[in-house]
């Protein structure tokens, strides 16, 4: 496999930074641009001093920074975009600043990629389905979203659906494009404050003697898939040869409920933390499992690491 000039948006992020060490240990010219706003060069710091990394911290939204990015590399050849406002708090608190840094920052990165005839890997989510109708969900399935007067849940997958949109379009004029939906990736480095995920928070409330709440009565379901896989899923998303619909859902399908998930994250604490209730989300979906047929027939993909597994292995890492 040659070697390219890759830019990781989201670089030093949950999933970008796991993305960019696999990428510079294959030895690609990689820079990583983030915000910082959640990301953090901590995450980084087992490639920082590559000589074929760089890190630079920047506007997504922003010509400038990106240019400075490709003229850091010399040229451009993929673009594996990942930038993104993630968290649930954040849909509902700051629904405005999701939609602006989410849907401007992937129009401007394809703009980027129209530029230089690059790769384009959209990291789009299962929230980009709305509230579907059925289960699991494939990779065609319907795109069904409430009315935003009841909640503005839907400004993040709203703006993941409106970035499939908009990365389509640039398929239909000729970019080479592909779309992963990865599906509730955990493992070291996940955000654990309020504004995280709920595997980084259940950890974050044992390893501080909290109790883990639950949102509403625990019974939505969801499949929770290892950042390592997930990490596969991109990188075999971008190296495939292109083929008409490159759309591909990244996720287990081992389906659990967040009642079982806090009780299991629960286990692992010696300090007394309990499960407790709290508030429901708004717009929550009651069961979200991906149907990956199309991911393991193009690119040869499935999950590998379990559930049980997982958590172990983030514990360990958590505590050692």
């Amino acid at each position: 496999m040659s070697t390219q000039r890759i830019l990781v948006t989201g670089g030093a992020g949950f999933i970008g930074s796991s993305l960019c060490e696999r990428l510079v240990q294959q030895g690609h010219t990689v820079v990583a641009l983030d915000s910082m706003f959640r990301g953090d060069e901590a995450n980084l710091e087992g490639i920082i001093n590559e000589e074929n990394f760089s890190l630079y911290a920047g506007d997504v939204r922003d010509v400038d920074d990106l240019d400075a990015c490709v003229e850091a590399m010399g040229g451009l050849d993929v673009i594996y975009h990942l930038a993104a406002i993630n968290g649930t708090k954040w849909f509902h608190e700051a629904a405005h600043s999701v939609i602006d840094v989410n849907i401007n920052g992937t129009l401007r990165t394809l703009e980027l990629a129209m530029a230089y005839d690059a790769r384009y890997v959209f990291a789009s989510s299962p929230e980009a389905f709305g509230e579907p109708e059925s289960q699991p969900i494939t990779d065609g399935d319907a795109m069904i979203f409430s009315d935003p007067a009841q909640h503005q849940r839907h400004s993040y997958g709203g703006s993941k659906y409106l970035g499939e949109v908009a990365s389509q379009h640039a398929a239909r004029e000729g970019l080479d494009v592909r779309i992963v939906r990865p599906f509730n990736a955990y493992g070291p480095r996940l955000c654990g404050d309020d504004y995280g995920q709920v595997i980084g928070i259940f950890f974050q409330n044992i390893l501080e003697g909290a109790n883990l709440t639950v949102h509403g009565d625990g019974s939505q379901t969801r499949s929770f898939t290892w950042i390592d896989d997930v990490v596969d899923g991109f990188i075999k998303a971008g190296e495939v040869k292109s083929s008409p619909n490159m759309v591909f859902n990244i996720g287990s399908t081992e389906e659990i409920s967040i009642l079982e998930l806090a009780n299991k994250v629960a286990n692992f604490s010696n300090n007394g933390s309990e499960v407790t209730y709290g508030e429901g989300y708004f717009g929550d979906s009651n069961r979200r499992l991906p149907e990956t047929s199309r991911a393991f027939e193009l690119l040869n993909w499935q999950s590998k690491v379990n559930l049980d597994d997982g958590l172990q292995l983030m514990w360990d890492f958590l505590t050692t």
